[in-house]
């Protein structure tokens, strides 16, 4: 998981969702995950 490995924020996420069949629909999310410090 991203949160574990230091990341506090995602950047560039998408979403897009399917219908496969009837009934039947496909759920992808995905996104970067980074650190962001405070500038300075």
């Amino acid at each position: 998981m991203p949160m574990k490995e230091g990341a506090n924020a995602i950047i560039n996420m998408r979403y897009d969702a399917n219908e496969v069949m009837q009934g039947i629909t496909e759920v992808l999310a995905y996104g970067t995950a980074v650190t962001v410090d405070k500038a300075g």
